[in-house]
């Protein structure tokens, strides 16, 4: 008894400073674990990036590789613009030469000259040069009046805003590809979530009615129902988290991510409240936000259409395409006026015998000659090709006009028709909302009297089914929303992060 209570003191005495020496290292370790942990992913572990739709576009705007493409044939018009310019400044052109006679030239001259005596067939061979000849100038051309010139660097000029406007609309198309990607991974994902849930439900109520088939309460039949529906839900479940994945390969694509990177989406589709915008928090309210939603379905159709006359991008960059095949048009017209420039030269000659002597150092070996003038030019006749080149331009001209009428046309029936859509995905977003209420209280019900064997298990099949369908149905309904809404900003030309001032004032 003594050694039993001697043994008990001390285990008693050694239980408090085992637990103080594991509190200290638990603490000492603390620092170390928190430097293993970054964004809460321990380390060694896959990295996981969270993203909203904004960083999402964010990312798109930074990295996506059609945008860095567009941005490089960018600074080619502007090189353009440069390289047009050039043409209206001097240009100075400097040259030299040096040739060295390994045998003269030699011309024969008629021998009278020297001696009236000779005879008429009697010539005297005289050489004409040194061994080494020098020769350097340098030309100044400066035009003067040149339409041609001037008429280009217009050309140019418009060429770049072209350019530009290529480029704004390139980004509204990467901008809203990539919300169109984050909506479409948002609603796999919704159909991942639904369809396990009702695979739970259905195993619920598997295990419910195979006990009351052991109690005698139900038939095989019920059973063997419910374990069929089990085993067609298992696949659907596969195949919807399958659809997740692509969907998010699209996704990481437009953003340019690396593989393998696991991404986190924030927001949840069945969980938005389109009737009362201000009850959603966090990436709900954020997503409705960032699309410009108001708690109104779609803005007035008129409204739009006038928006996208001023703001869409495609009509920008016809009006702009139409104004530089009339600039084109005006460049082959100027060809029929004549063209003035100044110009001088400035030119040093020298010659010598024997060795080499860099432009010659003896007296009345070097030579120097200078001039300046005005050169007109006048086109008077090129075979009918100024003529075939203007009526080219002038029905390209024609051409740009009717493609800019087709466009507008084209681009209003587009606003009205995304009008048309976001305002029907809206009130079907608030019945089907309705709707869900409905099927998750008669889901509860029909569970509840099949507990109680007031009804058939293909009443609470069907029960299930009908929740399962119009949660589903709610969610594609708000998907369908947001879808055409950013297809709405593009119409317009009012994209979020791209035209920031336009999409405030929605």
């Amino acid at each position: 008894m003594k050694t039993g209570t001697r043994w008990g003191r001390r285990t008693a005495a050694l239980v408090p400073a085992a637990a103080l020496a594991t509190v200290l290292m638990l603490v000492a370790a603390a620092p170390a674990q928190a430097q293993l942990r970054k964004g809460g992913v321990e380390e060694g572990a896959p990295a996981v990036r969270r993203l909203s739709v904004e960083d999402a576009v964010n990312l798109a705007l930074s990295g996506n590789r059609d945008l860095l493409a567009a941005r490089m044939g960018l600074r080619e018009a502007e090189e353009r613009v440069s390289e047009a310019w050039g043409n209206v400044y001097p240009s100075i052109d400097l040259s030299a030469s040096f040739t060295r006679n390994v045998s003269p030239t030699v011309n024969f001259l008629p021998a009278q000259i020297f001696d009236p005596t000779a005879g008429p067939d009697d010539y005297i061979g005289v050489r004409f040069g040194a061994d080494n000849q020098w020769n350097s100038t340098i030309t100044i051309d400066q035009p003067l009046f040149r339409p041609s010139v001037f008429v280009a660097v217009g050309a140019a000029g418009r060429f770049e805003r072209l350019q530009e406007e290529v480029v704004r609309g390139l980004t509204h198309q990467v901008v809203t590809r990539v919300r169109l990607a984050f909506y479409q991974a948002l609603l796999a994902q919704e159909q991942v979530r639904l369809t396990r849930n009702s695979l739970r439900r259905v195993r619920e109520a598997l295990e419910e009615t195979r006990a009351l088939n052991r109690a005698g309460l139900a038939s095989e039949y019920d059973v063997l129902r419910l374990e069929v529906e089990a085993a067609n839900l298992e696949p659907n479940v596969r195949r919807a988290e399958n659809a997740v994945k692509q969907a998010m390969r699209q996704l990481a694509v437009e953003l340019d991510l690396p593989q393998g990177e696991e991404v986190v989406l924030e927001g949840s589709l069945a969980d938005i409240d389109l009737e009362a915008p201000e009850s959603n928090e966090g990436a709900n309210r954020a997503l409705l936000e960032f699309s410009g939603y108001r708690g109104v379905g779609a803005p007035d159709a008129e409204d739009a259409v006038r928006a996208a006359m001023e703001l869409r991008s495609d009509i920008r960059q016809l009006e702009l395409n139409e104004d530089l095949r009339r600039t084109e048009l005006r460049l082959e017209q100027v060809q029929y006026l004549p063209e003035i420039s100044l110009f001088g030269n400035y030119i040093i000659q020298a010659q010598d015998n024997g060795s080499p002597n860099f432009f010659a150092r003896g007296e009345g070996q070097r030579a120097y000659s200078r001039l300046v003038g005005v050169r007109v030019s006048i086109p008077i006749f090129q075979g009918f090709r100024r003529d075939a080149r203007i009526d080219q331009k002038r029905a390209l001209v024609r051409q740009a006009e009717a493609q800019s009428e087709r466009g507008l046309d084209l681009a209003a029936a587009q606003v009205r028709n995304l009008v048309e859509a976001a305002e029907e995905a809206y009130l079907r977003a608030r019945a089907q909302r309705l709707a869900v209420e409905q099927a998750r209280r008669g889901f509860e019900i029909a569970s509840a009297q099949y507990r109680e064997g007031l009804s058939s298990q293909l009443e609470l099949t069907d029960a299930e089914v009908a929740l399962r369908q119009s949660e589903f149905n709610y969610a594609q309904a708000v998907y369908d929303y947001l879808v055409a809404r950013a297809q709405l900003d593009e119409a317009t030309g009012r994209v979020p992060l791209v035209d920031v001032r336009a999409s405030q004032g929605r």
